[in-house]
């Protein structure tokens, strides 16, 4: 078997694959700058985040011929990506601005073949927020839960009571659009 080189530092990520029955043979984080280039728009932002961290671990992988499989999320009110929350005061500006509004969460998926083809998808979820007190949102910032978070917030725990509807793939906002990833994995000849 081929192997499948997961290019995240990201625990969520490792969790969701193995929701799937899928387990990385290796697992190397991609250091790079994921500064947003000026005028660059939310989708083309994680795109070229996700392709270029898959690049990475690609160079740096040293083993026989792999499926190298790169994320990045990203979330953004309009135009506007917000970024991965750093502090509790970040935390409560990304809930201050998205509390009673429509916001998107997008993750771009990027896989390098054996044969070195790039593969790329991008999942879109419309999430809606609840409206927050400022109590409420400082009170989930003391909880630190949003901190390394892109958007200041974590579907998958507390921040869950915040939201009011979702339109598209929970796993998205998690961080992994599960079924996409699958489905492109499955496409390009990954057997698990």
């Amino acid at each position: 078997m081929t192997p499948l080189v997961l290019a995240s530092e990201s625990p969520r990520r490792l969790a969701l694959l193995a929701q799937a029955g899928i387990v990385p043979d290796a697992v190397l984080p991609a250091a790079i700058d994921e500064r947003v280039l000026k005028g660059e728009l939310p989708r083309r932002h994680a795109l070229r985040l996700a392709v270029a961290k898959a690049r990475r671990v690609e160079s740096e992988w040293n083993g026989a011929p792999a499926f190298v499989l790169a994320a990045d999320t990203v979330v953004a009110a309009g135009r506007r990506i917000l970024p991965k929350a750093e502090d509790e005061a970040q935390v409560c500006q990304c809930l201050t601005l998205l509390a009673g509004r429509r916001h998107q969460v997008m993750t771009a998926l990027a896989l390098i073949t054996p044969d070195g083809r790039l593969r790329t998808r991008v999942a879109l979820t419309r999430v809606s927020m609840l409206r927050l007190t400022p109590r409420q949102i400082a009170r989930y910032a003391d909880t630190r839960e949003g901190v390394g978070k892109a958007g200041g917030y974590a579907i998958q725990g507390m921040a869950e009571a915040f939201v009011k509807e979702i339109s598209g793939s929970w796993s998205n906002v998690v961080g992994l659009p599960l079924a996409m990833t699958v489905s492109l994995l499955a496409g390009t000849g990954y057997v698990r």
